[in-house]
């Protein structure tokens, strides 16, 4: 018997499908103790980002960006995944999973067990940090600890830029990214966009784009989104991502462990 706080729907959609797309945003970390960014409290409320022209031509500019990065780093660094991320994980042990494709840069997902081949960092990752010029990725740890000594932007050895591999405003997202998640949205038989306003452009493409082939299109989120009045959508649940969907899961799956359920 399906749980009241359960989506029968959901879970009859969750146990159907065997190539899933899922996207997330923000909404599956904030639980996490990871801030929100576009949120009515969100970072991007107190502070200005850096753009990326502008870090490659200022100094000035590219201290305000490691700066911002070590402000957030410990928050980062520390942070477990969430039930979300725990859910996404079993679904891929099962075999359910063509591909996640998430905007969070936090690495979560990774932690909670999604492989490198089911995964998509579309706006890229603050658990490495990249060369600008050699794409040498290393640890971020030293590089901070450096720059919080020295209030100096860290260079590679090559000599080139160092910044966290993340995509920043005016950046360009990495082709072979977008052109991964795209095929995974041609093969997908249901696609479900989690804890995201879905407005941001073109990572907001790609659910849409596996809907437009047939594949049911489900929201999960607490607060309005972009795509709520759009045709493709086949269920659309409102609140916290957290509480609908794990659970969800946990039925469509038959993991009783991730559930509280009256034994009466």
């Amino acid at each position: 018997m399906t749980p009241p706080s359960t989506d029968a729907r959901l879970v009859e959609l969750l146990a159907a499908t065997q190539h899933l797309l899922l996207f997330t945003g923000a909404g599956i970390s904030t639980t996490s103790g990871i801030p929100d960014f576009r949120g009515p409290d969100g970072v991007w409320k107190r502070r200005q980002p850096v753009y990326f022209d502008d870090f490659l031509r200022s100094e000035e500019a590219r201290i305000e960006h490691w700066d911002f990065k070590l402000e957030a780093w410990p928050a980062l660094r520390n942070a477990g995944p969430t039930p979300v991320h725990d859910a996404i994980a079993d679904l891929e042990r099962a075999g359910r999973v063509e591909m996640v494709v998430t905007q969070n840069i936090d690495g979560l997902h990774s932690r909670a067990g999604t492989s490198d081949q089911r995964l998509v960092e579309i706006h890229g990752t603050n658990t490495k940090v990249e060369c600008l010029t050699c794409g040498d990725r290393s640890d971020p740890q030293a590089h901070f600890d450096a720059f919080a000594a020295t209030r100096r932007p860290p260079r590679c050895t090559c000599g080139g830029l160092l910044k966290p591999a993340t995509i920043s405003f005016g950046q360009s997202l990495i082709a072979a990214d977008l052109d991964r998640a795209s095929e995974a949205a041609t093969r997908a038989d249901c696609v479900i966009a989690l804890g995201s306003t879905l407005s941001v452009y073109p990572a907001a493409t790609i659910p849409l784009s596996a809907a437009e082939t047939g594949a049911p299109y489900v929201i999960i989120n607490q607060g309005e989104t972009d795509h709520d009045r759009h045709a493709a959508v086949t269920l659309r649940l409102e609140g916290d991502v957290q509480t609908i969907f794990a659970p969800a899961v946990a039925m469509a799956l038959g993991i009783r462990g991730h559930l509280t359920i009256d034994p009466k």
